[in-house]
């Protein structure tokens, strides 16, 4: 046998989805071209800048659906996005996760290489004092964001604390560019109905304002007011003051979002594509070739309303089948079960047939593969595979 031809014959993309090695991850480009212009439309509506966060798809054919023109405005939250992104003409791009000394100069050293504009984030004085050594090793002077906490979530300074000040002087004082404030209602995720999150998006507005008058009151001009939450970027009912919003996973949604409120299950763009390989009619299980390698270990929707398992469960053509979920998940299997309490039965699942499995989250999800293989509703037809980067 001709070892050479056999691997170059397997490793030949796909042209439907029956022909998929499973598990494989799909991208319906329907789904994802409403959920972009969605967005974008309320960012018009609005008047403010929308900075996509590439951290769900991590992929340059995700990102040009997103920007039909020249590359625009982005968010990353790993160098390694920075430089793949910027590998594709973006130069406009926001580095959303707080920076470590190795990063801020990794970033620092791509935007001399590129002529990108990388803007970091920090939120201590250490972090301000840090940027006098960065810009002398790698002769860039570093644009800054101050990061907020507005509701307790993670990282950030809260709006009214004393230190906002004294780091947004040190960074000045250190020779960096003191760009604006920058905060994520991340607590967003926690909430499931329309007057809560219009709430926590008024919230992360006047927290963010609050900051940004703050520090223009003691001299600091503080140009961008940049907020970011699916949720909240989908809920705010008024942005007078905010220069921009920040969202990732509304490119694909996920069963997390759909469980907050903010889209319907007909909007999740991606799902993994498995075939059945057994069954356990006594216990009423099928099983499937996908396991939490393929679906990964997220489990967001457990303190939601609905508990999903590992996934939403629909047949080849990406219908829902109700009340069939992924209820236990090892490495490479996946046992379908049908959701406790249900009165409804397992349907029939022969061994050899497909279905598609819908994320807990979405990013999550993706991170497993290294491909998309992109469909357009029940179609199964793959119009394009769409490399994804990985890594740090």
């Amino acid at each position: 046998m001709n070892t050479r031809a056999a691997n170059v014959a397997v490793s030949e993309p796909a042209r439907t989805i029956d022909a998929l090695i499973t598990p494989a991850l799909l991208l319906d480009r329907g789904r994802l071209e409403r959920n972009i212009q969605g967005l974008a439309e309320r960012a018009r509506k609005f008047g403010v800048a929308l900075r996509p966060h590439m951290k769900t798809a991590k992929s340059i054919d995700v990102a040009r659906c997103a920007f039909h023109r020249e590359p625009g405005p982005i968010t990353v939250s790993t160098i390694a996005e920075a430089e793949y992104f910027a590998g594709h003409g973006f130069r406009d791009i926001t580095y959303a996760v707080g920076i470590s000394p190795a990063s801020a100069r990794r970033a620092m050293e791509l935007c001399r290489r590129t002529g990108a504009d990388v803007k970091l984030l920090l939120d201590s004085v250490g972090h301000a004092a840090g940027q006098a050594a960065l810009r002398e090793a790698t002769g860039m002077t570093p644009s800054v964001f101050i990061e907020l906490d507005c509701d307790d979530h993670r990282g950030g300074l809260k709006p009214d604390d004393p230190k906002l000040l004294e780091v947004a002087n040190r960074v000045v004082e250190k020779g960096a560019n003191l760009v604006g404030v920058l905060a994520h209602a991340g607590e967003s995720y926690a909430l499931s109905t329309p007057d809560a999150l219009v709430k926590a998006a008024e919230n992360e507005r006047s927290a963010s304002l609050r900051a940004a008058e703050t520090l223009r009151a003691h001299g600091h001009a503080c140009p961008i007011i940049s907020l970011g939450s699916t949720p909240t970027a989908h809920f705010a009912s008024n942005l007078d003051g905010v220069t921009e919003l920040r969202a990732g996973v509304y490119m694909f949604f996920d069963l997390v979002q759909h469980g907050v409120g903010v889209c319907a299950i007909d909007a999740v763009a991606i799902s993994v594509l498995a075939t059945v390989i057994g069954s356990k009619p006594k216990k009423g299980w099928v099983l499937v070739d996908a396991g939490w390698m393929a679906l990964s270990r997220d489990r967001g929707t457990a303190n939601q309303q609905i508990d999903q398992g590992y996934g939403v469960v629909c047949d080849e053509k990406g219908r829902v089948l109700e009340d069939v979920i992924v209820a236990q998940a090892s490495q490479e299997h996946g046992i379908l079960a049908i959701r406790a309490g249900s009165g409804k039965s397992m349907p029939e699942l022969p061994l050899g047939s497909r279905v598609r499995i819908l994320p807990n989250h979405a990013c999550a999800m993706a991170a497993q593969h290294d491909f998309y293989s992109v469909v357009n509703g029940d179609s199964p037809k793959i119009e394009a595979r769409w490399e994804r980067m990985r890594g740090w």
